[in-house]
């Protein structure tokens, strides 16, 4: 006992170590040195006058439009509509592939009766039933929930699956050898290793997800920050484009990191175990 301590606590303290250059200000810095230099030749392009403001708008429009849309409520009315629907669609899409990716890699018949129609639907793009949707339900938010919950579904659906039948054989029987069988093997053995697989297909998920809500509010909405990019589209309103854009990109962003913390809390080995 005493001889393995230090080994232990070495390696706990080498595990340490490593989370901690992760988070080196050196690594905070290489990841923020591209962005921070595209927006360093924006504000120099449009200071000298290299770019035409009429064609991409100078920093301090982008600025300036951002600061209107907050202080007259246009923008949170309209972005607080896109996560509302971006939240009701992947809940909807996110839990039917993860329930369905799971019964399909677990057993072999829901293999056999679900895969091959959902991929044959994942195919389809969002834009071919776009107008289908909306001559079945209108212009109302639910053919844009069904074209997010759609998107939401088939990569968690496929990640999913693929974790489950991956599960190395080895660790299955492991498991049976010490006493897991039915649920308590499910459980305790096959969901905890597809983890890697499923928050690969969330991320995914997640991402294709704002690409479909982007999809579904620019096809007659009302309101939303897909319907604030048409307007502002039809108005010549350049600005604002940006910074609906720009809306979209810190919203990607956002998604990623949550994703990853969530990674971080799930999979404490993976983080505490990869080289610096």
């Amino acid at each position: 006992m005493p001889t393995t301590a230090p080994g232990a606590a070495g390696a706990r303290t080498g595990a340490t170590s490593s989370g901690r250059k992760r988070r080196s200000p050196r690594d905070v810095l290489l990841r923020a040195s591209v962005p921070t230099a595209i927006l360093a030749l924006w504000f120099l392009g449009s200071a000298q006058g290299w770019i035409d403001e009429k064609q991409f708008p100078a920093p301090w429009q982008v600025a300036d439009a951002f600061v209107e849309l907050v202080s007259t409520g246009v923008l949170w009315e309209n972005l607080s509509v896109s996560l509302g629907r971006v939240a009701v669609g992947f809940a909807i899409g996110g839990l039917l592939g993860l329930t369905l990716g799971v019964v399909a890699g677990l057993f072999r018949l829901g293999d056999q009766l679900l895969d091959p129609t959902l991929q044959m639907l994942r195919t389809i793009p969002f834009l071919a039933i776009a107008p289908l949707l909306i001559l079945w339900f209108g212009i109302d938010e639910r053919p844009k929930i069904i074209i997010i919950a759609a998107a939401a579904l088939f990569p968690l659906y496929l990640n999913t699956h693929s974790g489950v039948r991956n599960v190395d054989r080895k660790i299955l029987e492991a498991g049976k050898v010490f006493g897991l069988r039915g649920l308590g093997l499910v459980r305790h053995v096959i969901l905890p290793e597809a983890i890697p697989s499923v928050l690969v297909g969330l991320r995914v998920s997640l991402s294709v997800s704002l690409l479909a809500l982007i999809v579904a509010e620019m096809s007659n909405a009302p309101r939303g920050i897909g319907f604030l990019m048409v307007s502002a589209q039809q108005y010549f309103q350049m600005d604002v484009l940006v910074v609906c854009v720009l809306i979209y990109a810190v919203w990607g962003l956002s998604v990623d990191l949550v994703v990853r913390l969530l990674e971080r809390v799930l999979l404490p080995y993976k983080r505490l175990g990869r080289k610096p």
